[in-house]
């Protein structure tokens, strides 16, 4: 049996334009783990490629007999139609005005599971559970109830589903061809706890007697009976080890990532390393979720969604995989054939292919038009500022989502095109240019959050006296924030490429280039190679490069 996530391995080698598996990354931080009372999760919507802007559905009353159709996220293939609900709420991107985020990561699993004929792929499910729901639980069972109706097409997907007070994780899976069945697992984070799913099926056993915080479908167990995969107790029946267990693509490019987000929380983490490696089949396997040391702020989790293995075994710092100037990326695919051998990159959780990736902000003690913030950036997170969208916002930022611009038609005015035009001047030369970003990504993010108390004492007057007025200014807040970066953005495009012209770099002083006396730009620094690079690129051309004595 081949399962699908080996299979799109296979599709990645054959060089794809788009292939998205092993590349989404949730991080979850319940209520009690947090600084601040927040909930928290995450998604890095990664895909080679692929342009995604921030999506806006308005609340709507719809009239018995409406219809919805059902759109392909990725493919934009029509599925079909089914009744539209009586009542619709407002989304934008993966928050709706309840503060409900949902989140995703695709893991495959078998492949005779999937249903061509279901009406859903995960991502309309997804939006589903936003426009009908106000409550995480609320979205599982709308989820749920939709996919063992119409049917899911998707291949095996675990789901983060929170709210302002609880966190879930949900596994999902078809029944095969024409079946319109699914099975499925959802379990509830406790508050202290910290979880994470990267594109490999992380929910093992699960206690069915615990209504409270477990929740599964009827055939979960006897559907995988019924096909001889297990046969044991129900009470030892593992989803992941049945329906999709970790090889070693799964547990080295999936699992070390939230081995990598836990290792910044947990000092036992060394426990779990033979398992994140993959080298070793019987390893043991990581928990799903984890009680951190330490209190997880707002600033923890975006540093988390920019990580690069720093200071692990898995860093990518020791080789010259990153060329003269250390890049911590990787070209894909991930797996490559040399000399008879196949080899892998690693895969951190900040990857040059993201799309877009968001960390959601929910809180139980505000108003929900003021608690609920997707702090969005539209690009690899470590190459871009988090600027803030809140839930109730009355339209998405121009920026977010331009007219005209898409995956293969360029715009000045939108944030996906303009933020990637920098971030890849920056990839090839990172450790000569990456500080010029990280001073000004960093800038504009410690200046959201500063204002962030004044901004919503505002909004709570205003929303004292209106909320339809707190809404207005969140969006023009919102908007304001945006524009402000992009154009930010493009100033730091203009001046990267005058600093750092033919990999040289001019000197400042006093935040301007130095002139000499004449006139004329002051003679560049020319930095040349790295010390590690040299040793490698001297260790392995012999005494080529070497002048006589």
């Amino acid at each position: 049996m081949v399962k699908l996530f080996q299979r799109a391995l296979l599709v990645c080698l054959s060089l794809l334009p788009l292939c998205d598996v092993l590349a989404c990354t949730n991080l979850i931080v319940g209520k009690k783990a947090s600084a601040d009372g927040s909930v928290f999760c995450t998604y890095s919507c990664d895909d080679y490629g692929a342009f995604r802007k921030l999506d806006y559905y308005p609340a709507g009353v719809h009239a018995k007999g409406e219809m919805v159709n059902i759109v392909d996220l990725d493919t934009h293939k029509f599925h079909g139609s089914l009744p539209q609900a009586p009542e619709t709420y407002k989304v934008v991107g993966n928050i709706n005005e309840y503060q409900v985020t949902l989140g995703e990561t695709t893991f495959g699993g078998r492949e005779e599971m999937v249903d061509s004929t279901g009406l859903f792929d995960y991502g309309s499910l997804m939006l589903m559970g936003l426009q009908r729901a106000k409550t995480a639980r609320e979205a599982i069972a709308v989820m749920t109830s939709l996919a063992e109706k119409y049917g899911y097409n998707s291949e095996g997907e675990t789901f983060t589903i929170c709210d302002p007070n609880e966190a879930w994780i949900m596994e999902m899976m078809g029944c095969g061809p024409g079946s319109k069945g699914v099975v499925w697992v959802a379990m509830r984070i406790p508050d202290e706890a910290i979880c994470a799913h990267a594109n490999q099926s992380r929910i093992r056993t699960f206690d069915m007697k615990d209504k409270k915080n477990v929740m599964y479908s009827k055939n979960v167990v006897t559907f995988a009976k019924s096909q001889g995969w297990y046969m044991g107790k129900d009470a030892d029946f593992s989803f992941c080890d049945v329906y999709a267990a970790p090889d070693f693509a799964g547990r080295r490019y999936c699992e070390a990532r939230v081995w990598s987000f836990f290792n910044h929380f947990s000092k036992g983490m060394e426990r779990y390393l033979p398992y994140a490696e993959g080298k070793v089949a019987d390893a043991e396997p990581m928990p799903l979720w984890l009680v951190p040391d330490r209190k997880v702020s707002l600033a923890d989790v975006m540093a988390c969604m920019r990580d690069h293995y720093e200071g692990t075994p898995f860093s990518l710092d020791s080789d010259i995989g990153g060329g003269i100037w250390e890049m911590p990326y990787r070209p894909t695919p991930l797996a490559y054939k040399y000399d008879g051998k196949t080899c892998f990159n690693e895969r951190p959780i900040s990857t040059q292919q993201s799309a877009f990736v968001y960390v959601s902000q929910m809180r139980s003690w505000l108003p929900r038009e003021i608690g609920g913030i997707l702090w969005f950036c539209n690009d690899d997170a470590n190459m871009a500022p988090f600027t803030p969208v809140y839930c109730s916002v009355s339209s998405a930022p121009v920026c977010y989502a331009t007219p005209g611009a898409d995956g293969v038609n360029f715009s000045m005015d939108n944030a996906f095109w303009v933020c990637n035009w920098v971030s890849n001047m920056v990839y090839p030369r990172y450790s000569q240019m990456f500080g010029s970003l990280q001073t000004v990504r960093d800038s504009l993010d410690s200046s959201y959050l500063t204002i962030q108390t004044e901004i919503e004492q505002e909004a709570l007057r205003r929303h004292s006296l209106s909320p339809d007025d707190a809404i207005s200014y969140l969006t023009a807040y919102s908007q304001l924030k945006a524009q402000q970066m992009l154009d930010r953005w493009k100033q730091l495009a203009v001046y990267l490429i005058v600093k750092y012209n033919d990999m040289v770099v001019k000197p400042e002083k006093d935040g301007k280039f130095v002139m000499t006396p004449y006139g004329l730009p002051a003679a560049p620094v020319r930095p040349g190679y790295s010390d590690n690079y040299k040793r490698e690129l001297l260790k392995n051309s012999g005494d080529r490069y070497y002048i006589p004595k």
